[in-house]
Order: structure tokens, then C-alpha cells, then sequence
């Protein structure tokens, strides 16, 4: 893939970078959150809080063959790591019962977003942009899944994928309109958590295969 390293040095100025430490952590609270469940050692609230705040990005940056981003910064991992301690350190009653849903939630919205931002300043065109902006957004948590035995998020019956393609589609589509990337970013995110929002109060959900 041939780089433009003027679009990737604006991408890096802008302030979609902040989003992508922002679903970080709300991922990695995620994955620490599911360690709790599991009533696991602090290794292990480590080791879900970073696996699942780094998975889908990991995943987005090896398919485009970009640098993965938490290997030449400390920042992500220092994230998943101080979010482990923080669900380690505060009582279970503070963390409502669906906190997982709702903290995966607004990483999918925000991860949606960032990733596909992140593949079209990488020369990515504007499908498999979208494509891996889903990726970013939904790896952290099929892996949180995986770790723990418990059924994948994406199988189940309410909205997960749908949102982040949602989310990543509002962006790639507002983007080639020449909407003002703040504003393109604020109405995706919005979009894409409200109707992730919307699945898990009200169990909405695509129509399932009945052909016999």
C-alpha cells in the first residue's frame, strides 16, 4: 500500500487520536469489568483490560500494514493497564449490572469512527475503510469473549455489529460530503452509540434466518 504521509501526519494532528485513547479505556474497563464477572486474579484483570482495549486496533493495523499503534507508544497499554486497577480497586456495587453492554457500547461507537478514519488516512478506500472501522470496533470485544468462555457479543440477538457499521458508515459517507471532521466524528459517534444504546434497553435485533 502506498502511503500519504501528508494525510497520515493530519490524521495524527487532528483530534481523532484522543477519541482512540477514549474507546481504549472504555474497552479496557470493558474486559476488566468481564475479569470481575469471572472473579479473576489482578494478572488477569490486566491481561482482559489490554487485550480488549488493543485487539480491534491491532487487527485494523496489521490488515492495512500500517505500524500497530500501541507498539511505538506507551500511552494504550498504560490506558488498559490504570483502567485494570481502577475496576480491581472500587467496590462491585458501583458498577450498574449492564456496565459491560454500556461501556463496550461507546467503544464500538467510538472505535467504529476512529478506525475508519484511521484506514482512509492511510490511503484506504472508502468501503474497506468503513469494513475495518466494524474490525476496530468489534475484535476488542469477540476476544474479551473468547478469554472468558462465555458467548460472543457479536451472536447475540440485540444490534453490536450493525452499530459499528453504522457508526463507521455515518463517518466514511459524511467524510466524502465534506462535512467538518468534528462535526462528522460527534454525529457518527452519536449515531452509532444510540442505536447500540437503543438495542441493549429495548433488545432490538435483526430478523433472524427462518427458511426451512
Amino acid at each position: 500500500m502506498v502511503y500519504h504521509f501528508e494525510a497520515i501526519q493530519a490524521f495524527s494532528r487532528s483530534a481523532l487520536p484522543r477519541l482512540d485513547i477514549v474507546a481504549t479505556a472504555v474497552f479496557a474497563i470493558s474486559g476488566a469489568l468481564q475479569a470481575a464477572k469471572a472473579r479473576q486474579n489482578i494478572v488477569t484483570f490486566a491481561f482482559f483490560a489490554a487485550v480488549t482495549g488493543v485487539g480491534g486496533g491491532t487487527v485494523r493495523d496489521l490488515l492495512m500494514g500500517a505500524p500497530v499503534f500501541w507498539v511505538h507508544t506507551t500511552t494504550p497499554m498504560a490506558v488498559c493497564l490504570v483502567m485494570a486497577l481502577l475496576v480491581w480497586f472500587t467496590p462491585t456495587r458501583w458498577w450498574p449490572h449492564h456496565a459491560i453492554d454500556w461501556f463496550d457500547g461507546m467503544g464500538v461507537a467510538a472505535y467504529g469512527v476512529y478506525g475508519a478514519a484511521k484506514a482512509q488516512a492511510y490511503g484506504v478506500p472508502w468501503l474497506p475503510a468503513a469494513v475495518l472501522g466494524v474490525v476496530t470496533a468489534c475484535m476488542g470485544g469477540i476476544f474479551r469473549d473468547v478469554l472468558a468462555n462465555v458467548p460472543s457479543i457479536v451472536i447475540r440477538p440485540e444490534l453490536y455489529v450493525t452499530a459499528a457499521a453504522l457508526s463507521a458508515g455515518c463517518y466514511v459517507l459524511l467524510a466524502a460530503c465534506g462535512v467538518p471532521q468534528l462535526v462528522a466524528t460527534t454525529i457518527a459517534f452519536a449515531a452509532g452509540f444510540a442505536l447500540r444504546g437503543a438495542a441493549i434497553r429495548h433488545g432490538i435485533n435483526l430478523p433472524a434466518y427462518r427458511r426451512s
